[in-house]
């Protein structure tokens, strides 16, 4: 009787086809009528294992590398310590027959450093966190014995990664698999172990670890690669680089489409590969900052050759080789002066082709008339960009240089 008024006051729920259960049959004097008794005890461990399943606090799922490509970030200020160093202690030997044992407290362990890493599959800062605390140092035990040091924090960060401290530049992460320490752990306290002295033979003192070192640093990113398309809104770059390439930057008939570089790498015949920097749209006056302005103007510095994209759908397209260069030289002083080919884009439409004479005569030089919509000269566009790259990778084998591999 208490049980079934305990059982009632309760008010547990009973579910048809769950099973049967010994202890529900002592107390309902007709358990057909709830319980079936034909029912399987399997199902009885089936239905709890849904339900502890169901119980489970929801966890947060983790965005793929291509949903975080969609939110292209290139700075970030990153708050970092250093793991604390673990404590030492103040212990004394004991073993039978043996009194006095002397000091055997050990020292703490170290704690654990923060380290920036290079990652070639990160695009972008985009899964670097605000803050980081590395782990903690173990305390020092009985017989000697030191603590544990604290992990290593790895920061996975992409190629191209500049480190910065103030206006102070710390390290320049360009290479993958390049690493530097953001944050020092703290040393471990020393245990009376560590005191022990011909002056004192019974030492009690111990001191606590030290705190890790703590920063404030600015990540910036820099595209890497060895071309860069440069050129005004909707001039086709974007398009010119899913022509040559696999990358699918977006396309569409309006300025501003691209407002990420993109990078398309671009496979040679003797197994090389050159990678090639889709850059957002300069406009005139981006050096102070109009438009995307110095957004993405440095993406640029790291490209060791340009490729200058100009649209023959305008009336006086050499106009537009004249502003790039002078937005470029007024960014940083040289940039202009990189070896550098032309682009002639949209060679197909009929006003385009009749202005490539002009453009010609006005540059002095020639210039790669394509057309990156029907594929029209692509190869020019492709042998030119090798012989550019075999330039570079000359030049810096002469200066003692490893040249980028992609």
């Amino acid at each position: 009787m208490i049980r079934s008024r305990l059982f009632s006051a309760r008010s547990w729920p009973v579910l048809e086809g769950v099973g049967c259960w010994t202890p529900l049959a002592r107390v309902f004097p007709r358990p057909g009528r709830f319980l079936p008794q034909h029912a399987s005890p399997r199902l009885l461990s089936v239905s709890c294992a849904d339900c502890t399943k169901h119980q489970e606090p929801p966890r947060k799922k983790l965005l793929s590398e291509k949903k975080l490509k969609r939110h292209f970030v290139d700075h970030r200020r990153v708050l970092v310590r250093g793991g604390r160093g673990g404590d030492g202690v103040s212990c004394f030997h004991s073993e039978p027959r043996k009194e006095f044992g002397g000091p055997d407290g050990g020292d703490g362990g170290y704690g654990g450093h923060v380290i920036l890493r290079v990652d070639r599959q990160v695009k972008s800062l985009s899964s670097v966190l605000s803050q980081y605390q590395g782990f903690d140092g173990g305390a020092g035990g009985r017989k000697n014995c030191f603590g544990r040091s604290g992990a290593v924090l790895y920061i996975q960060v992409p190629v191209g990664t500049l480190v910065k401290e103030g206006n102070k530049v710390l390290a320049d992460l360009s290479h993958p698999g390049d690493e530097f320490i953001a944050a020092l752990g703290g040393a471990g306290g020393k245990g009376n172990r560590f005191f022990l002295a011909n002056s004192n033979r019974a030492p009690t003192t111990c001191t606590p670890g030290q705190p890790g070192q703590e920063r404030v640093l600015f990540l910036e990113l820099k595209t890497v690669a060895h071309a860069g398309l440069v050129g005004f809104p909707n001039a086709g770059k974007s398009s010119l680089l899913r022509a040559i390439s696999n990358a699918r930057p977006t396309v569409a008939s309006y300025p501003f489409t691209t407002l990420n570089p993109h990078v398309g790498v671009v496979h040679c015949e003797d197994h090389q590969q050159i990678a090639v920097a889709d850059i957002p749209g300069i406009v005139r006056g981006a050096h102070q900052n109009r438009g995307l302005g110095l957004t993405f103007l440095r993406h640029i510095e790291r490209c060791p050759f340009l490729l200058f994209v100009l649209d023959l759908s305008v009336p006086e397209p050499w106009t537009q080789l004249d502003d790039l260069k002078y937005e470029l030289e007024q960014y940083r002083e040289g940039l202009s002066e990189r070896p550098h080919a032309v682009v002639a884009n949209k060679v197909d439409l009929p006003q385009a082709r009749a202005r490539l004479p002009q453009l010609q005569a006005r540059l002095g030089r020639e210039a790669i008339a394509l057309s990156a919509a029907t594929g029209e000269n692509l190869e020019g566009l492709l042998l030119h960009l090798k012989e550019l790259h075999d330039d570079h990778v000359a030049a810096e084998l002469e200066r003692g240089r490893q040249p980028l591999r992609w």
